[in-house]
């Protein structure tokens, strides 16, 4: 059986969305050479998931990281058809605020009982409610 683990937060932006995380425990940077504009694959070295697409994924973060271009980058995924399905940041600030809105796409963030960062995996499915700021978590098989 799968085992699913409900966490709540506030939520930034209304809507429903769904998709497989991908979790960027430093973050990921928000500046030139980055993110692949046009393909939504991670380039920044050092990355943990360089090389992986974050189109229709959730991307969870503890925060943004880099210069105040950070949300013309995902905009650009945006406009290529690459963009994420949607957001989980511990805690939302300016840099991450203007991107989720500029996307208009569902977003959970400031978690005060439980840091996502540590309880979602990359490859678990998560369902997120930006109205409610719930976000349910499935846990892949761990076979």
């Amino acid at each position: 059986m799968m085992e699913k683990i409900v966490i709540k937060g506030r939520g930034a932006l209304e809507g429903i969305a769904s998709g497989p995380a991908i979790v960027f425990p430093d973050s990921i940077a928000g500046n030139s050479g980055a993110l692949g504009d046009v393909d939504g694959v991670v380039y920044e070295k050092g990355n943990i998931n360089y090389g992986i697409s974050i189109k229709n994924a959730i991307l969870v973060v503890p925060c943004a990281k880099g210069s105040n271009g950070f949300s013309a980058h995902f905009k650009g995924a945006l406009i290529a058809g690459v963009k994420p399905a949607g957001w989980v940041s511990t805690k939302i600030d300016a840099r991450l605020g203007v991107a989720i809105a500029s996307m208009n796409m569902p977003a959970v963030v400031d978690f005060t009982e439980v840091d996502p960062i540590k309880v979602i995996s990359t490859g678990d499915w998560l369902e997120i409610n930006g109205t409610t700021g719930e976000v349910v978590i499935t846990k892949k098989n761990s076979d």
